[in-house]
């Protein structure tokens, strides 16, 4: 598999695993999305509320990309997080909508990368003000890294709030090969 084939394949899975995880959380009451539960970020909503701040932050990163991605422009009037729990929703259906627009934007950005870019270094700061320069496919394959680890973590919270989630593998969605 080709290194953009594999960016796209992880683009429709984050999608796909996105819209089962939210559908699940949307099925309890904004109470236990709140509640404390020990996590990284505490509840369900501040997990999930986590990985849409990540994504702001990563993809208003990447929009600096000397190639200056057409998909990027979708963000432009969101607002740009300062803190890893920052929130940017009041509640699980706000949330859900910036996540549907956040995932749109990763696949059309995934859409339009193409072989030579992936290879051009990408200069940013992070959180603290300090600066990195590095590989922009790395940087991509940290973002949906980045979201597998805390998807784990909301449907185990998901999981010990009663709510199943499903399958999550990334296997569910490779297609089979069998011969006819």
């Amino acid at each position: 598999m080709q290194r953009i084939e594999h960016i796209r394949q992880m683009a429709r899975y984050n999608s796909w695993m996105n819209e089962r995880l939210y559908a699940a959380a949307a099925g309890l009451p904004d109470e236990a999305l709140s509640a404390e539960r020990g996590a990284f970020f505490g509840s369900i909503l501040g997990t999930l509320n986590h990985l849409v701040v990540a994504d702001l932050i990563w993809l208003g990163r990447y929009a600096a990309h000397p190639a200056n991605h057409r998909a990027l422009q979708a963000l432009a009037g969101l607002q740009r997080p300062t803190r890893l729990d920052q929130p940017m929703a009041a509640n699980i259906r706000e949330l859900t909508a910036l996540r549907v627009q956040l995932d749109a934007c990763i696949e059309a950005l995934a859409a339009e990368i193409d072989e030579e870019q992936l290879d051009q270094p990408l200069a940013y700061r992070n959180t603290r003000g300090i600066e990195a320069r590095k590989n922009f496919f790395a940087l991509l394959m940290h973002l949906f890294n980045h979201q597998t680890h805390h998807r784990g973590q909301a449907t185990t919270l998901l999981s010990q709030a009663g709510v199943d989630v499903g399958v999550t593998d990334l296997l569910a969605i490779i297609a089979d090969e069998s011969a006819p």
